[in-house]
C-alpha cells in the first residue's frame, strides 16, 4: 500500500459538486493498494501514520503524533499512486490492485483509523472526485509499505 500524507488545517472532498467528507485540522490521506497487498499491509501502513511524529508541539518542534493532538482524518482512494511511468507517456496502473481487492483493504485501513481517531471523513470509492486542501507546513510524507520497517 502506499499513502500520501498531508498535514493540513482543512481539507475536503467532493463528488458530483457536493461535499462528501471535510475536515478541520489533522491529515489527508491519499491511500493507493497495490497488487497483492493483504490486511496486514494496512494493519502495518496505519500503525506508522497513527503514531507518526510529524505535528508540532508548543515549541513548534514535530513531536507529536495525530493521535495526541486529537487531530482529524481525510482518507481518499488513489489508485493512480501506483502509476508506472517507466515508459512511454502514458502511466501503467498494471500494479494497482483490482478494485474488489482495492475497495476491501481501503474499508479495512478507515475502520482501522476510525478505532482511533474520533474524526474520520472520507471519499467515495472509485467515483471521480475533486480534493481541497490547505496544506500546513507545507507538510508531505510518502510511505510505501514495500520500504517499511
Amino acid at each position: 500500500m502506499r499513502a500520501v500524507i498531508q498535514r493540513v488545517t482543512q481539507a475536503s472532498v467532493s463528488v458530483e459538486g457536493e461535499v462528501v467528507g471535510a475536515i478541520g485540522q489533522g491529515y489527508l490521506i491519499l491511500l493507493g493498494v497495490g497488487e497483492g497487498d493483504t490486511r496486514a499491509e494496512a494493519e502495518r501502513l496505519w500503525a506508522k501514520i497513527a503514531n507518526l511524529r510529524i505535528c508540532e508541539d508548543e515549541a513548534g518542534k514535530t513531536n507529536l503524533s495525530l493521535l495526541q493532538t486529537g487531530g482529524a482524518l481525510l482518507v481518499v482512494s488513489q489508485f493512480t499512486l501506483y502509476a508506472d511511468c517507466r515508459r512511454g507517456r502514458r502511466p501503467s496502473f498494471s500494479a494497482a490492485a483490482a478494485p474488489a481487492l482495492a475497495t476491501e483493504l481501503y474499508e479495512h485501513f478507515v475502520e482501522l483509523a476510525r478505532a482511533d481517531v474520533a474524526e474520520v471523513a472520507t471519499g467515495v470509492f472509485g467515483a471521480n472526485m475533486q480534493v481541497e486542501l490547505v496544506n500546513d507546513g507545507p507538510f508531505t510524507i510518502v510511505l510505501d509499505t514495500a520500504d517499511l520497517a
